[in-house]
């Protein structure tokens, strides 16, 4: 570490943090070597790693989860903690450009290709904060009625973000108007309220556990104070001892303007940790910005089929893993064909040379690990992860979520399987987090540390880079049992830009 310029004061804030110097060195180390890209083997497709159900199916694992549920505890993990910066980085760009007065704001969106600003304005009065962002212009604007559009429509759009108005940009997405129905406004956080309490109810108590900022605790905390609904709302923060260091170009520690060290949120990877601290059996995982004014039946109903598709096999699991523990009869081809063909497990190469007993332990291995049924919808042309098969480091592959940002884009081969995915992620899980004992499984052991990734971003008018722990459905779930399952478009209705909130899903039909 005396090559990096640490001091004693380094070494005491580093404590401070939470941090030990082995992990730093680890991330430093990583600066210095790189990362190896993900090697993807195909893209994962119906039949090929991706499970898809005939209505009468999908009608049986919603039965099949309605009659087991009450053996189990149930809660619902939705990631909640960032700012919604992006959902409006072009309109923040657009106060930051555009001169009231110099040009208009047509020949603006001309100028600049701006065809969100576009859609924005020409949508403007279907948006869900419409009125109350016009009652708050109409109370710092006497004359309001007398101004021209463009001054409408930039007096519109400042109070939106700026400080002194609603500042959304700086709000997390949970908290902000998503739907309208006459003069009720509703946010993301009463439709995972609403949604939890349809697949997590278990005897009367439905759970929902949000991870946040600290500062946007009590912002959560009246929303649901103010819904009066009969789920259980559990927090947490993402961990300070999840950050990762920042480095400049020359990989040497990025220091800020009072000399100490820049650590910087690792990324929803740090999440594990989260999920690791809950007590529940079944946990399903959902975004905060996935949610729908219509749809609501259809949505909960595909929820309903992967949580049957997980009670299913895990049930086949665990009889498998007791059978095993027992050692008593077993017969090894039928356990060998549902490891392959149920569970997508591809054994080791040399794995038929195995002595008998060897091959046992290797099986209990590989079924005693935590489940996860992640949804799949058809590739609509999202940015985001998709299923493919990787190449593991012990010669065989495995099903993953896998981001562009993990892939060598520069390898023919490797881009051309990239492009070749039919499905896309939308972050629609079921995971099983017990053993077949009913223990608690650690799930820092089935984390891959070497699939995260490095990213370049800017701080304080400087380059940076900075290294984003393996992603919680990515790397940091790398090791589970993984199962792929189709759902419905419907059920996957993100809010990545406030535009969004205009499409049919969001608005009241």
């Amino acid at each position: 570490m005396k090559k990096y310029g640490f001091t004693e004061s380094d070494f005491d804030y580093i404590e401070h943090y939470g941090i030990t110097v082995e992990k730093i060195s680890r991330e430093l180390e990583m600066f210095e070597k790189g990362i190896t890209k993900i090697s993807l083997e195909e893209a994962a497709k119906i039949g090929n790693g991706i499970l898809t159900f005939s209505k009468e199916e999908v009608e049986y694992f919603v039965a099949y989860f309605e009659t087991e549920r009450k053996k189990y505890s149930i809660e619902k993990f939705v990631p909640a903690s960032g700012a919604a910066s992006r959902m409006f980085k072009f309109l923040i760009e657009f106060i930051n450009e555009f001169q009231l007065g110099e040009e208009t704001i047509n020949a603006y969106i001309n100028r600049q290709k701006a065809n969100k600003l576009s859609v924005f304005l020409v949508g403007i009065e279907k948006f869900p904060f419409y009125e109350m962002v016009l009652e708050e212009i109409r109370l710092q604007y006497a004359n309001y009625d007398d101004f021209s559009q463009d001054e409408k429509y930039y007096y519109f759009i400042n109070t939106l973000l700026s400080l002194e108005g609603f500042d959304f940009a700086n709000k997390p997405k949970g908290v902000l108007p998503f739907h309208r129905k006459d003069n009720t406004i509703t946010t993301p956080i009463d439709k995972h309220l609403k949604e939890a309490v349809t697949y997590s109810d278990v005897n009367g108590k439905p759970q929902i556990h949000f991870t946040v900022s600290e500062e946007h605790l009590e912002d959560f905390k009246t929303i649901v104070s103010s819904i009066g609904s009969d789920v259980v709302v559990n927090y947490s923060f993402q961990k300070a001892s999840t950050d990762t260091l920042a480095v400049d170009m020359d990989n040497k520690p990025f220091r800020l303007e009072d000399g100490n060290l820049f650590f910087r949120p690792g990324g929803h990877g740090a999440l594990i940790e989260n999920l690791n601290q809950l007590e529940s059996d079944i946990v399903f995982i959902k975004n905060i910005d996935n949610v729908a004014f219509n749809h609501f039946e259809e949505i909960v109903f595909h929820k309903k089929a992967l949580g049957g598709v997980l009670l299913q096999l895990q049930k086949d699991i665990f009889s498998h893993l007791e059978m095993l523990e027992r050692s008593s009869d077993i017969n090894l081809d039928a356990l060998i064909t549902f490891v392959s063909d149920k569970l997508n497990i591809v054994l080791p190469k040399d794995f038929s040379k195995y002595s008998l007993d060897n091959q046992k332990t290797e099986l209990f291995q590989l079924l005693n690990r935590p489940i996860r049924v992640c949804g799949m919808v058809k590739n609509e042309g999202e940015p985001g992860g998709g299923p493919f098969w990787v190449h593991e480091d012990n010669g065989t592959v495995s099903l993953q979520i896998v981001e562009s940002s993990q892939i060598d884009l520069n390898n023919e081969n490797q881009k051309r399987i990239f492009s070749e995915s039919t499905h896309f992620n939308p972050v629609d899980l079921v995971c099983g987090l017990k053993n077949f004992k009913g223990e608690k499984f650690n799930l820092s052991d089935f984390v891959n540390h070497n699939a995260g990734f490095i990213v370049q971003k800017t701080k304080n008018g400087k380059d940076i880079k900075a290294y984003e722990l393996p992603g919680l459905w990515n790397g940091a779930m790398a090791n589970w049992i993984t199962i792929f399952a189709e759902v419905s478009l419907e059920t996957f209705n993100p809010v990545k830009t406030v535009n969004d909130l205009l499409k049919p899903a969001h608005q009241h039909e």
